[in-house]
């Protein structure tokens, strides 16, 4: 791919990029006491929050800078002071104890009819945090979270680049394709070598690196426990743990199976998917447009990314799943409101895509609302009877309307 240099208009301009959550997240706050934003590190969560900020009175601390921490030595007497503002708290999961100290802020401002948008909690651990806060702040906050940027945010030119580059802001919105691989092997490295070790875990940074480019190679497949255990001389308990932590920090993501009552026997691994598509070809040595498309990976990427561009945008009552039958009858998607409203997704990288028997059989077992195949082409045609090709950006489009 060529650089971005001169080309794209976002290039470079990440506060100025409107995030679609954002309006979410406002509408949250008008709702709830507390909001956590939740999502990797460095995808944008802090630069979400402050433009939010802007335009409302706030106070902003990172819980990783010393200076804000002191300041929360005696977090109820602090906090009380600035009962007027939206508190931002950035890796709120660095001091878990203050979420006791949050419910009784809250608790006393609802006697004072200080009731909604009292605080947005950032985190990029997202178990541990909900955990953490469930139990202190529960029936008091809502959750949401931030993936990396998408074609509805960039444009559909930019979906290319964003399936080669990630949605990082970092990694798509860098100068050249060299600055965006070395930003995102950076990004890799401080995970391994600082963020994980900080959250507790002891695993060596290089089993983890090791474990992470297994899963990039497999990208999309079926999870094989024992197998990655043997390839990294560890039991299938162990590499359970490294997965957890991995989609923990909501860098991988587990598929589940569809479960439907179709009177077949139905896979029950779940599929597993580094979330960015950029990390992906970064930690399997791809450097470019041309070195991911010459590679194995790519079909199996391309599909990883409409994934998760898909689900980032899914209203918030559609479960995503994938559907695979012992007899090899599979869907890659399936996007349900409910067993009686369905979108059955298929997603191919070729512009002239071809349904195998396994697809057709499938939709015959779900009987699904909507059959759409995904291509890299922006526009759409009908393929085949109740069967449509659909553009990426177009289908994005239509599934936030689809609530």
């Amino acid at each position: 791919m060529a650089d971005l240099q001169g080309q794209a208009p976002w290039q470079g301009q990440a506060d100025w990029i409107p995030r679609l959550q954002g309006q979410v997240l406002s509408h949250r706050l008008e709702q709830f006491p507390a909001v956590a934003l939740l999502g990797p590190r460095q995808v944008g969560k802090t630069t979400l929050a402050l433009q939010l900020a802007a335009s409302t009175p706030s106070l902003y601390l990172d819980l990783e800078a010393s200076a804000d921490l002191a300041r929360l030595s005696e977090p109820s007497l602090f906090l009380q002071r600035h009962a007027d503002k939206l508190v931002i708290l950035d890796e709120v999961q660095r001091l878990p104890g203050l979420f006791a100290e949050l419910r009784g802020l809250i608790d006393a401002g609802r006697r004072q009819g200080k009731a909604n948008g009292r605080f947005l909690l950032l985190g990029s651990a997202s178990i541990e945090l909900i955990r953490q806060s469930s139990e202190s702040l529960a029936g008091r906050i809502a959750f949401l979270k931030l993936g990396g940027l998408h074609p509805l945010e960039l444009g559909a030119g930019a979906q290319d680049s964003l399936w080669i580059r990630g949605g990082f802001p970092g990694s798509v919105l860098a100068a050249t394709d060299h600055a965006s691989c070395e930003w995102r092997r950076q990004f890799i490295r401080t995970y391994l070598e600082r963020d994980i070790p900080q959250l507790g875990p002891r695993v060596p940074a290089e089993t983890l690196r090791r474990f992470w480019t297994m899963l990039a190679h497999g990208q999309g497949s079926l999870l094989n426990a024992a197998e990655l255990g043997r390839a990294l001389g560890v039991d299938g308990k162990t590499v359970g743990r490294y997965l957890d932590l991995l989609v923990d920090l909501l860098l991988v993501r587990r598929l589940p199976p569809l479960h439907a009552n179709v009177g077949k026997r139905l896979v029950r691994s779940p599929k597993v998917l580094v979330r960015d598509s950029g990390l992906v070809h970064v930690l399997l040595g791809l450097a470019d447009a041309d070195a991911v498309l010459g590679h194995p990976v790519a079909g199996a990427s391309w599909e990883g990314f409409v994934i998760e561009s898909l689900l980032a945008v899914a209203p918030s009552d559609c479960v995503g799943w994938f559907y695979r039958t012992a007899a090899g009858a599979e869907i890659d998607l399936v996007l349900e409101w409910s067993p009686q409203r369905r979108w059955a997704i298929e997603i191919k990288r070729s512009l002239s895509p071809r349904l195998s028997k396994g697809v057709h059989q499938a939709r015959a077992d779900l009987q699904p609302e909507r059959m759409v195949v995904v291509t890299p082409s922006p526009t759409g045609y009908p393929l085949a009877d109740g069967v449509e090709v659909v553009g990426l950006a177009e289908l994005a489009g239509q599934l936030m309307q689809a609530g």
